[in-house]
């Protein structure tokens, strides 16, 4: 009787370790983005960097995601920004380019492309493209 409860107990304490980790296909890969000052879920996930490197080379109609991991003012994340939807020039592939606000700027968050666009002209920010590519699907508003 002893015994049975012991295995028990251990094929118990076994079962959390053989549950497969969370997939970024799935919910894992899920956060908020803007377009255009609206914000959306996307599902999101790197491709691996031999792949990102083909389609860097050889897809010149990849989108743009903005991300700042810098964050904003009181350890808030910044929200990225995307810069096109379906119907709007969209292609699930996305290029990371990462916002830098310059010097004497506090971060702020930027709802758009064009909004990047005008900070990058009043020199509040750079951009750094990076070599990370994402598969990112819009899965719906907010």
């Amino acid at each position: 009787m002893k015994l049975r409860f012991v295995i028990a107990l251990a094929i118990l304490n076994l079962i959390p370790s053989l549950a497969p980790a969370a997939s970024e296909n799935g919910r894992a890969g899920i956060m908020l983005a803007l377009y255009d000052g609206e914000q959306f879920t996307i599902n999101f996930k790197q491709l691996g960097d031999t792949a990102a490197g083909a389609l860097r080379e050889n897809n010149g109609s990849i989108n743009v995601i903005y991300m700042s991991d810098e964050g904003l003012p009181n350890n808030q994340p910044f929200i990225s920004v995307i810069d096109a939807i379906q119907g709007d020039g969209f292609n699930p592939l996305w290029l990371e380019v990462q916002i830098h606000f310059t010097p004497g700027n506090t971060p702020f968050q930027l709802g758009s492309d064009d909004e990047i666009s005008q900070a990058l002209a009043q020199g509040k920010i750079t951009l750094e493209p990076t070599d990370e590519v994402y598969r990112c699907s819009v899965i719906g508003p907010k």
